[in-house]
């Protein structure tokens, strides 16, 4: 072992990873994405010598400091660590992650806790947005029980409330990027928008799948995944995201008419690997594609009146409910998103020497 550091590992929401303080980590970001390439065992499909769970959703990791910046409480940075390959990306958000900051915050004191219920500011800086937490806390420490229930997690567990403002565009500069509600790609229509997760949206029917296979099957599915990544490539310079081949942006989710109850029914690869659920800000950005008239979502989606709407986002394992507020012109301006999060273990993490890609 060549190094280690002081670790919280953490369930949030339907993914999980390390949770360091970001003056527990090497200061040059090189030497930093070394060491956890180390800690969660890439690059390797088993990550058997790491903390990774080959899967992307649990080879995750959040950098947490205390903010300078007026009325922010905690500085949060995401960075998703390939599994197979010697790549430590900041591209995007991870709303999952997300989950756990506040409850971490508070352990490590950069936040006081109150009775009853804490808030905590939290800055994104992987795009510069601004989520507000709400983390139960009786007697003054955090609960991680609770009566709370999300999909893609079993049991309860406490809630964690998280709002988002100002969202749209955080990573492309604007919520359509393009300039347009629709664009084609290799004779497929999509939706290009970005409100907090860059996100390519399509028909399922127009990639030759009905919607409702399994995350297996859309796996093993070479040729969907070969359309996908072409579609992906060519969507990542129109997004302004430049060259997005060795990035885990843009997301790419199919869409066809909801199953159980919900707006819509998702099939995501977050790129190139089928997402059990959905991502939360990728959940929020299709359920804003939902409300948009011309869309590829308009006809499939089922969309509740009102300003303030509640959209399930039905995927592999359940749904996720995402809920807008509009103003008069039907404009999103927040959204809001129900997670758990759970503390693993708490203690020293040790890396190995990273393999050679």
């Amino acid at each position: 072992m060549s190094d280690a550091a002081p670790c919280m590992w953490m369930r949030g929401g339907t993914s999980k990873g390390g949770y360091f303080l970001a003056g527990d980590l090497p200061a040059d970001p090189a030497a930093r994405d070394r060491f956890l390439l180390g800690v969660m065992g890439s690059p390797d499909p088993r990550q058997i010598d790491g903390m990774g769970g080959a899967d992307p959703l649990t080879s995750k990791v959040a950098v947490v400091r205390r903010s300078r910046r007026d009325g922010i409480d905690v500085d949060y940075l995401f960075l998703q660590v390939f599994v197979d390959q010697a790549i430590v990306t900041d591209a995007q958000n991870c709303g999952n992650i997300l989950a756990g900051i506040a409850p971490f915050a508070i352990e490590r004191e950069l936040v006081d806790a109150v009775e009853g219920e804490t808030t905590v500011s939290i800055y994104m800086e992987n795009t510069g947005q601004v989520a507000v937490a709400r983390v139960r806390t009786p007697g003054g420490a955090v609960a991680y029980d609770g009566d709370a229930r999300i999909d893609g997690v079993p049991g309860t567990a406490s809630p964690v409330f998280i709002a988002f403002k100002d969202t749209a565009g955080s990573s492309c500069g604007a919520l359509l990027p393009t300039g347009n509600v629709v664009d084609e790609i290799d004779g497929v229509a999509v939706t290009c928008i970005d409100n907090g997760m860059p996100t390519v949206v399509m028909r399922a029917a127009d990639m030759d799948i009905r919607g409702d296979e399994s995350r297996e099957v859309l796996e093993s599915d070479e040729t969907l995944r070969t359309k996908l990544e072409s579609i992906r490539l060519q969507a990542g310079p129109l997004m302004n995201l430049g060259d997005v081949a060795e990035k885990s942006v843009p997301k790419m989710s199919m869409l066809s008419v909801p199953t159980a109850g919900g707006a819509v029914s998702t099939r995501t690869f977050i790129p190139h690997r089928c997402h059990a659920s959905i991502g939360v800000l990728g959940a929020v950005s299709v359920a804003t594609a939902c409300l948009l008239p011309g869309s590829v979502a308009d006809g499939l989606a089922v969309v509740p009146d009102g300003a303030v709407r509640e959209l399930d986002i039905e995927h592999p394992i359940g749904a996720t409910t995402v809920r807008l507020e509009t103003d008069a012109a039907g404009t999103v301006t927040s959204a809001a998103i129900l997670r758990t999060a759970r503390k693993l273990f708490d203690g020293m993490v040790f890396a190995a020497d990273p393999v050679a890609a």
